[in-house]
């Protein structure tokens, strides 16, 4: 679920298509840089209710553990 909202997410900022989105894929890879990370942030904030605060996430797989983890409390 977190997976599929988070790539539709990233994918609308960065033009792709989310089928080239993988769990392992790095935010470095995905070309994503920090002005995309605030915006993807914030329509992650949005999408999920929760307050996001990820300067340590590498990969699609550290961003959907961190908002799983903030969604269950």
């Amino acid at each position: 679920m977190e997976f599929e909202k988070i790539s539709e997410i990233i994918a609308d900022k960065q033009d792709i298509d989310t089928a080239d989105i993988k769990m392992e894929s790095t935010l470095e890879e995905l070309k994503i840089d920090s002005l995309t990370m605030v915006e993807i942030v914030m329509d992650i904030e949005e999408a999920f209710d929760i307050t996001v605060e990820l300067e340590d996430a590498k990969t699609v797989a550290d961003v959907v553990n961190y908002v799983a983890a903030k969604k269950n409390g």
